[in-house]
C-alpha cells in the first residue's frame, strides 16, 4: 500500500476510532517540544480555523508535551516575510499564501488558476496528489526553502464583492476592483481594472469610492472585513475554489520532532485530508452566511451562459501565460505538471462536497 493510500485509509478509520494520543512511555522519554507558529492573518480567517484545530489536536494528542506558541496577524512576522522565516527557522511553522511570493514560488504558481475546477476541498487533494507526483514542486518547498509541506489548504470561495450588482461580465468592464495574485490576472481579462492594495485598506478604499469592488478575498474574509456594509453584493462568476495554500513547517523542526509526534502529526493530516476540511470550512460559511444576510448582503451567481463566456475569456490562456512566461524560462515541465493537475481535477471534483457561499444562501 502507498503512503497516501495509508495515510488516507487511515484519515477514514479516526472517524469510528479513538485518535491516536502519546502513551505515557513516550511522553517519559521525551523531551518537551515547543514550536512558534506564525500566521499573516487573524485567528478567525477561514485557513486560520483549519490551522488552529490542527495546533489543538497536536497539543491535546501528545498530552501537553508538544506547546505552541501562536503568533497572528503579523505579530512576529509581516506579510511576505513568513516563507523565509520559516526557512531561516526565525518561526518553525506558518500559512504561505502563494499569492505574495509569486517570484520566489514558481512552480507553486501553477497550482493557483480559477475556471478549471467547482469545489474546494477537491482542489485540496489536487494539491496533495500533484505535490507528491512533481518533484520540481517537492523540490521548491523542501529544498529550496527547507520546509515540510504539513498539509494543503485553500481561501475556499472567492466572491466578487461590490457596490453595484453584477448580472454580466460587461457589468465589470471598466469597474476598479482589488485583486490579489493570479486574481488579478482574472480581472484584467474579464476586463476590469486591477487596484493592488493591502488588505487593511480595502474597506475605506470602497468607502471613499477609490473602489468599485473587491475579488480574492475569499467569503469568510470579505464578511469579516464588514465589506458587505458597503458592497453588499456578493456574486458567484463561476471561478471555483480560491487561493491554494500550505501550512509549512521548517525541515530542520519536522526532523527534530520525536517519532511519536511525527506520528501524531501524520495522524491529524489524515482526518483533514479524510473530512476535516470540509467539516470546518462549511461550518464558518454557514455562519458567515447567516451573518451576512442578517447585515443586508445580497448573494446572486451570474448565469451559466455568462460563466461560460467568463471562463472563455480566462482560460485556458491563464494557464497557458504560466506555462510559456514563468515555467519555459525557469526550466519547468509546465505542460507535465499541468496534466497531472488535469488528471487530479478529473478524479477529484466530481466528488467535492463543499458548498459555496451562494448555495448556502440559497439554503437559509
Amino acid at each position: 500500500m502507498k503512503r497516501r493510500d495509508f495515510i488516507k485509509t487511515a484519515g477514514l478509520l479516526a472517524g469510528v476510532a479513538a485518535p491516536a494520543v502519546w502513551s505515557a512511555r513516550a511522553y517519559a522519554a521525551s523531551k518537551p517540544v515547543s514550536i512558534k507558529f506564525d500566521s499573516y492573518i487573524s485567528e478567525t480567517a477561514g485557513p486560520s480555523r483549519l490551522d488552529e484545530w490542527f495546533l489543538q489536536q497536536l497539543e491535546q494528542r501528545s498530552n501537553g508535551q508538544v506547546k505552541v506558541r501562536r503568533y497572528w496577524s503579523q505579530s512576529l512576522n509581516k506579510v511576505g516575510e513568513h516563507l523565509s522565516a520559516v526557512r531561516d527557522g526565525t518561526s518553525e511553522m506558518s500559512l504561505i499564501s502563494p499569492g505574495y511570493y509569486q517570484a520566489q514560488l514558481p512552480v507553486t504558481r501553477g497550482l493557483e488558476w480559477y475556471f478549471r475546477m467547482q469545489r474546494a476541498d477537491a482542489l485540496q487533494l489536487v494539491c496533495r496528489d500533484v505535490y507528491e507526483q512533481f518533484e520540481p514542486l517537492r523540490t521548491e518547498w523542501e529544498q529550496r526553502y527547507r520546509s515540510k509541506v504539513m498539509y494543503w489548504t485553500n481561501w475556499y470561495y472567492a466572491p466578487l464583492v461590490t457596490r453595484e450588482p453584477i448580472r454580466s461580465v460587461e457589468d465589470i468592464r471598466g469597474k476598479r476592483i482589488r485583486g490579489y495574485g493570479v486574481a488579478n490576472d482574472v480581472i484584467q481579462r474579464l476586463g476590469g481594472t486591477a487596484v493592488p492594495m493591502a488588505a487593511p485598506e480595502v474597506y475605506t478604499a470602497l468607502e471613499r469610492g477609490v473602489l468599485d469592488g473587491v475579488y480574492g478575498f475569499d467569503f469568510i474574509t470579505a464578511v469579516a472585513y464588514k465589506l458587505h456594509e458597503i458592497a453588499p453584493h456578493f456574486t458567484d462568476i463561476g471561478d471555483g475554489p480560491h487561493g491554494p495554500s500550505a501550512t509549512i513547517i521548517n525541515q530542520r523542526t519536522w526532523q527534530s520532532f520525536p517519532d511519536p509526534v511525527k506520528a501524531i502529526c501524520d495522524d491529524i493530516v489524515a482526518e483533514i485530508y479524510a473530512g476535516k476540511y470540509n467539516e470546518i470550512f462549511d461550518a464558518a460559511a454557514r455562519q458567515y452566511v447567516k451573518t451576512a444576510l442578517a447585515e443586508g448582503a445580497k448573494f446572486s451567481s451570474l448565469s451559466d451562459e455568462e460563466k461560460a463566456r467568463a471562463r472563455q475569456l480566462v482560460q485556458p490562456a491563464q494557464v497557458q501565460s504560466w506555462v510559456e512566461r514563468v515555467a519555459k524560462p525557469a526550466g519547468i515541465d509546465g505542460e507535465g505538471m499541468q496534466a497531472l493537475i488535469g488528471q487530479a481535477i478529473a478524479k477529484y471534483d466530481p466528488q467535492g462536497k463543499l458548498l459555496r457561499f451562494d448555495e448556502l444562501a440559497a439554503q437559509a
